[in-house]
């Protein structure tokens, strides 16, 4: 246990030295807005939108890839039940209302990371576009107060490893 109170501690750490550089209003308004973009229900559309095109290999891969990181995600978070930073931290509240109660792994960021994976590997030219977009994803749940450090880092870690799976499996 010595060492996952040293992670923690270093997670909040790393969480309050990333407050205490944010320009309050504009990032928080950024913020939404990236957080807002990977917001689960657009991949469905995405995917929907893929299928009616004729792309409908790039619509399996998302539907069944992101099934998976979606159980995944949820058994992590029921397994860890790791608390919110505005439910541990005694100065602390967050800037939006989170969609469930724990933290850990980022869902938000899973889905990025996902969606970044498959997206590059469909249009690699704009990877790092992607990815770029995903990393602020992952920040921007930092920077709302719903995650700590480490939980967007494993989101990041599961997103990927989902998508590189059903790519290896379906593609």
């Amino acid at each position: 246990m010595n060492i996952l109170n040293s992670i923690h501690n270093m997670d909040v750490s790393t969480f309050y030295w990333l407050m205490a550089r944010k320009h309050r209003q504009i990032m928080t308004r950024a913020s939404r807005v990236v957080s807002m973009s990977a917001d689960g229900p657009l991949y469905v559309l995405l995917a929907i939108s893929m299928w009616s095109m004729g792309y409908s290999q790039c619509a399996l891969i998302i539907a069944v890839g992101f099934t998976i990181e979606r159980i995944l995600y949820l058994l992590l978070k029921k397994s860890f039940k790791r608390n919110r930073p505005a439910d541990i931290l005694d100065d602390f509240t967050s800037f939006i209302r989170p969609s469930d109660q724990f933290s850990f792994p980022s869902g938000h960021t899973s889905g990025a990371f996902f969606m970044a994976y498959c997206l590059s590997e469909w249009v690699p030219e704009f990877y790092m576009s992607f990815y770029s977009w995903s990393a602020m994803v992952a920040m921007s749940r930092i920077f709302l107060g719903v995650h700590f450090p480490t939980d967007t880092a494993m989101g990041a870690l599961l997103g990927t490893t989902c998508a590189m799976v059903t790519f290896e499996v379906l593609a």
